[in-house]
């Protein structure tokens, strides 16, 4: 038995140190995946940029900040944004659309519709060089909403009622405790319009439609990546492929190297992806849709 103990212990001894230093050697190993260079390719400067837009639009500083470095950066030739958003709030979108154009000012900027490019997203790529939609995207959605529930009925039902102060005729516009008034309501319509012929004049001016025929590509009108070429908001259907190249081209790179993903936001991309597939498997009534 001593003799066979022998022949194992340092199998069992490795096995041993394994169990009782699992978890430092599972950060160190994370740390390897983070930081050592996969390729020769990562340590070659590169000279175009893919800034990536994604999901609701409501705070628009971290992009607007990479926007404005690669604007100052004179080795990037070229920026692609690319787009897989539905949209969001009006000040954010419109700092986004600001800052392209003033990176436009500067070097060729290739706008690519990846999945969705409505709404406040449009509004953000609307300055680009070119607007490239993936044939299965979805375009448009020009358009200013405002909303709140009327919260009345539940209150009076449980017993519960609002007590105000105030001075100014349209100080409780929008309050969620009682049904709008007719001049709140026209007070908040003269807001809204205001933000739509804003909207759809920038459009205009950036794709240089005709302003007066705003009803054919604006009004909320939702299209497909072919439709949205017809009526002039977008002027190509192709992939990131066909986006990329097009920016190549404008930008006269004879060698394009592309910015590599951050490998920290890539290794949260995999995990969350991970477990949202788990999440979807087990308990598919958890994840929203």
């Amino acid at each position: 038995m001593e003799f066979i103990k022998k022949i194992f212990t340092p199998i069992t001894a490795t096995m041993s140190y394994i169990q009782n230093h699992f978890k430092a050697m599972l950060f160190v190993l994370i740390l390897v995946l983070l930081f050592a260079p996969a390729s020769e390719k990562e340590f070659t400067k590169h000279n175009l940029e893919k800034i990536n837009l994604s999901g609701p639009i409501m705070d628009a500083s971290e992009i607007v900040k990479k926007i404005d470095a690669v604007a100052d950066n004179n080795a990037i030739k070229g920026v692609l944004l690319s787009v897989n958003s539905p949209g969001g709030a009006v000040s954010p979108s419109i700092e986004i659309a600001y800052a392209i154009k003033r990176l436009k000012e500067k070097k060729p900027v290739v706008a690519y519709a990846k999945g969705v490019m409505a709404s406040g997203s449009y509004y953000a790529s609307i300055w680009a060089d070119k607007i490239i939609a993936n044939p299965g995207s979805m375009i448009g959605s020009i358009g200013v909403i405002m909303q709140g529930a009327d919260l009345s009925g539940i209150m009076n039902k449980i017993g519960v009622k609002t007590q105000v102060v105030k001075a100014g005729l349209y100080k409780q516009v929008g309050t969620p405790n009682r049904p709008w008034k007719k001049y709140e309501v026209a007070e908040l319509n003269k807001v809204i319009q205001g933000t739509y012929d804003m909207f759809t004049k920038d459009v205009a001016d950036a794709r240089k439609l005709d302003f007066q025929k705003r009803d054919t590509y604006a009004n909320a009108h939702i299209f497909t990546a072919a439709q949205a070429k017809k009526v002039g908001l977008i002027d190509q259907v192709g992939v990131e492929y066909d986006a990329k190249n097009e920016l190549v081209l404008l930008s006269g790179v004879a060698h394009p190297v592309w910015n590599q993903e951050d490998k920290f936001d890539k290794l949260i991309k995999k995990l969350t992806a991970s477990t949202a597939v788990i999440l979807n498997t087990y308990f598919p009534d958890l994840v929203l849709k």
